[in-house]
């Protein structure tokens, strides 16, 4: 009995050893079949696809879509895909984005985004609309007579329809090319047009020489006989007094409240002494009537002094009119007074300044003008007036109501 089983031991030992190595072969072909299909899909997605050559036309488009020829996209590969309804061109774009480029204009669609390259342009292109605008503030005018003057201010619809017409002339922020610039503008759609405005001198960056005020032309079209400006901000006093210094500005007319419902302005003089970047402020006396309040003010800088005049005008609220134009009128002989005195060394410019810079100025300067050509001419062209105003900044005179109070207002003018 012990010699059959010790017959039977080597047999056993040779099957299990034989099936351990068909296992191990199975294993190890199944093994290379996976890790052979594995490389071939890698292979596969390595492989680049044909580049799609770049849009250059598109044919057979509705109006509306047709993209203009050479159109750069900037958002990697593209697909195109004709629909069978309505025939639009779509652009399945990548996920991966590029930010936008300093100079580019976007155009944003549903599900599309171009990015058109207008750097190359080398000539500005002016659309119809802003060459009929143009040709308006240049030729519209309408010289009136103190007898016609009156007359009209009681045909309400026939200003207003004349108000209407004046084109606003209100620079699209594109066009000022000053990284930063919206922290020193008290109101984002309130700018100053680019050729006429007013750029401090001496300082090392475009922000640091950017204040939002324009020179303006008086009558006869004088050049830079005012600057309108903005009411300054905290962040932008110093600029402000930088400007007036550098200006030579004998005369600053402020139209504006402190605070009406939100901050109109900040208090950008001192009590007594005080300094605004390199200009020293004095206030040398202070007179106070019923309707405005004037100081004489002393600057200093550089080893230089000079005298200046600040009026605050105080009943006119905003958006809105005074009761009564004769205080205005009052201050403006008191304005022109002051910039032909011997006793007022600034000879630049007179600054004037609401919150925006457009409305009240707009009013005060329209007034200013008015007023010397009725006294020059024996007619005001107030229309024509208005037209150069918005010529030189956007917007001056806002409403209609104000537009018509300076018609009134002019019907006064001869009494003083």
């Amino acid at each position: 009995m012990r010699n059959a089983v010790n017959a039977t031991e080597p047999v056993w030992r040779r099957d299990g050893f034989y099936s351990i190595i068909l296992f191990l072969t199975i294993f190890i072909i199944i093994t290379c079949l996976m890790v052979s299909t594995q490389v071939s899909m890698l292979h596969a997605e390595a492989t680049p696809l044909p580049q799609q050559q770049p849009i250059t036309t598109c044919r057979q488009l509705p109006s509306s879509n047709i993209l203009p020829s050479s159109v750069f996209i900037p958002n990697g590969p593209q697909t195109i895909s004709k629909a069978t309804t309505n025939q639009e061109l779509k652009l399945n774009s990548s996920p991966f984005r590029m930010k936008s480029a300093s100079g580019l204009q976007e155009r944003r669609g549903s599900n599309v985004s171009l990015v058109l390259d207008m750097s190359a342009l080398s000539v500005a292109v002016e659309t119809p609309t802003e060459s009929v605008s143009q040709e308006y503030l240049l030729t519209a005018g309408r010289p009136l007579t103190p007898q016609q003057l009156s007359a009209l201010i009681s045909n309400t619809d026939s200003l207003q329809a004349e108000f209407a017409e004046i084109p606003m002339n209100f620079v699209d922020p594109k066009e000022l090319n000053i990284p930063n610039h919206g922290t020193k503008n008290r109101y984002k759609t309130i700018l100053p047009n680019p050729h006429t405005r007013v750029i401090l001198r001496g300082l090392d960056d475009p922000l640091s020489c950017y204040i939002n005020a324009n020179f303006i032309r008086g009558y006869r079209g004088d050049d830079k006989a005012f600057i309108a400006t903005q009411g300054p901000m905290m962040n932008t006093v110093n600029d402000f007094w930088l400007m007036v210094w550098q200006q030579g500005a004998p005369v600053i007319v402020m139209i504006t409240k402190l605070k009406e419902k939100n901050e109109k302005c900040v208090l950008y003089w001192p009590e007594r002494r005080g300094f605004y970047g390199t200009v020293e402020v004095t206030v040398d006396r202070v007179q106070q009537t019923d309707h405005f309040t004037s100081r004489s003010l002393t600057l200093k800088c550089g080893g230089h002094s000079r005298v200046l005049h600040h009026y605050w005008f105080t009943s006119w609220p905003d958006h809105k009119t005074p009761d009564s134009a004769l205080p205005l009128l009052l201050l403006l002989g008191d304005v022109e007074k002051h910039t032909s005195s011997t006793g007022t060394t600034g000879t630049g410019p007179v600054i004037v300044h609401c919150s925006a810079g457009i409305g009240r100025t707009g009013c005060f300067i329209a007034m200013a003008i008015g007023c010397r050509q009725l006294r020059s001419e024996g007619v005001v062209d107030l229309l024509g007036i208005v037209c150069q105003l918005r010529s030189d900044r956007g917007g001056m005179i806002q409403t209609e109501e104000q537009y018509k109070f300076v018609h009134q207002a002019l019907t006064l003018s001869p009494l003083f």
